[in-house]
């Protein structure tokens, strides 16, 4: 399993989910686990998912992502799931 964690911040809007979901569907990358939460109309979502099935490298799906939040008007980070866990370790 080659699982990644996507994060998606910005002002609310309706959408939001369906096109970060239809992104990944396209390419290919499994949903795992998903949490979303809005806090004084913020949206926060964070997606663990497995991309072990996409034909697309890890840095092209972190650039089309970031493209997409860009285009959406949302921050979306894409990391490998081994950075994250070294980053967020105590």
């Amino acid at each position: 399993m080659k699982k990644i964690i996507i994060t998606v911040v910005g002002k609310d809007r309706v959408g939001i989910i369906a096109k970060v979901c239809t992104y990944l569907s396209e390419a290919q990358i499994n949903i795992l686990d998903i949490t979303q939460t809005i806090v004084s109309d913020m949206f926060n979502m964070m997606v663990i998912a497995d991309m072990e099935k996409s034909g697309k490298p890890f840095d092209v799906i972190a650039d089309e992502l970031k493209a997409l939040g860009d285009e959406m008007g949302l921050r979306i980070l894409a990391q490998k799931e081994e950075i994250f866990t070294e980053m967020h370790r105590i």
